[in-house]
């Protein structure tokens, strides 16, 4: 029992050493890769605004949704994609 007892203390010992030892080399790591290459800055695209959509289909769109919903539900934006 007593010979147990050590092997699993040595165990859990050594499993949270391996874990600490891997935490820290990740840290270092990721504080090397930061250093070395910087983050990309990201431009944006300017992007034209979307076409209008025509009254009667924005009808049809209103009323499909007051349909399925019972009356309950309203239309607050669309958006083509």
């Amino acid at each position: 029992m007593e010979i147990g007892l050590t092997l699993m203390a040595v165990g859990m010992v050594t499993v949270f050493a391996v874990l600490l030892i891997i935490i820290n080399l990740s840290k270092l790591l990721i504080s090397v890769v930061n250093k070395v290459a910087p983050e990309e800055e990201v431009k944006h695209k300017v992007t034209p605004a979307p076409a209008a959509i025509p009254q009667d289909i924005m009808a049809v769109i209103r009323q499909t949704v007051s349909q399925v919903t019972g009356g309950k539900g309203t239309v607050a934006n669309v958006e083509k994609l």
